[in-house]
């Protein structure tokens, strides 16, 4: 019951976001933004999610493996094109998580291990994400530049945290080998790095001319409020993008214009995606 709120919640949440743009700015930038989206974006979108795809199922093998849960790089990448179709269709932005970790959870015969590689992968990202973040907006100007030492404070303060706790309770035991983080680290940033220029293609594509300088600053932050809860990312990015190109002094309607665009591109990457539940649910229904 609780659970079905929530996510109720969230979907209410997002349509309130979109209909106060609506409101504030009209639909003319939606509509532009649905516009804009062309085929050289859409490949560009695709090539790049390939990237990012492999990147995160490496990522989560090593996390994997160094649990005790291991799995293939071809099978972490296909499950992690199922995830990712399934985060952007479905509300919460995390049932294709939730259904990557019990699948491979079956598999191997210890749910509660995959799960926790699961947790373990995404949380690791997401703080590789906020690193980078930080150092961008602290070496670029942006809107929120001035407040940025504190953040870094806060920000170095929360992973000494997160390191002292987990070394207690891991005990002697190590969750990873050094190299196995260095792994998870690298192909972090590539996947930071490859979301990022996919937003920098979604401005071009919606006629932002600001230099790449201006512009990654303001991509940091919508990816940022991208990674809360949300309906395939839609409300939550629109309202962050309309609100820093506002700040920026490049309009809140070339911000909402390129956060359709985004929302286009990153749907059309994920369509592999699709092809692997089908795919898995044909095998299930012929051994059933």
């Amino acid at each position: 019951m609780k659970r079905g709120l929530r996510i109720w919640g969230r979907v209410a949440g997002c349509v309130a976001t979109l209909a106060f743009l609506v409101w504030r700015l009209g639909a003319g930038p939606f509509l532009d933004g649905i516009r804009a989206v062309d085929a050289r974006a859409l490949a560009a979108a695709v090539g790049l999610a390939v990237l990012t795809t492999v990147c995160c199922a490496w990522r989560w093998r090593l996390v994997a493996r160094g649990l005790g849960v291991g799995l293939s790089l071809p099978a972490a990448v296909a499950a992690y094109y199922r995830s990712l179709f399934l985060n952007v269709t479905l509300p919460g932005g995390v049932v294709g998580d939730v259904h990557r970790a019990v699948s491979h959870g079956r598999d191997v015969s210890d749910v509660g291990r995959a799960l926790r590689a699961v947790a373990w992968e995404r949380f690791a990202g997401q703080v590789v994400q906020a690193v980078l973040t930080v150092a961008v907006l602290l070496a670029l100007p942006s809107p929120v530049r001035s407040s940025m030492p504190f953040v870094a404070l806060g920000l170095a303060a929360a992973v000494l945290g997160v390191v002292l706790v987990a070394r207690a309770r891991a005990g002697r035991r190590r969750l990873l080998a050094r190299r196995a983080w260095v792994g998870v680290a690298l192909a972090s940033v590539l996947v930071v790095a490859g979301h990022a220029v996919t937003f920098l293609i979604a401005a071009r594509t919606a006629g932002a001319t600001a230099p790449a300088s201006q512009m990654l600053p303001l991509a940091l932050l919508v990816m940022v409020v991208m990674v809360l809860p949300s309906v395939g990312g839609w409300g939550p990015r629109e309202g962050a993008a309309a609100w820093a190109f506002g700040a920026a002094g490049l309009g809140a309607e070339r911000g909402v214009a390129t956060a359709v665009v985004y929302g286009v591109m990153v749907l059309a990457a994920s369509l592999p995606g699709a092809i692997v539940l089908v795919l898995s649910w044909s095998r299930r229904s012929a051994h059933a």
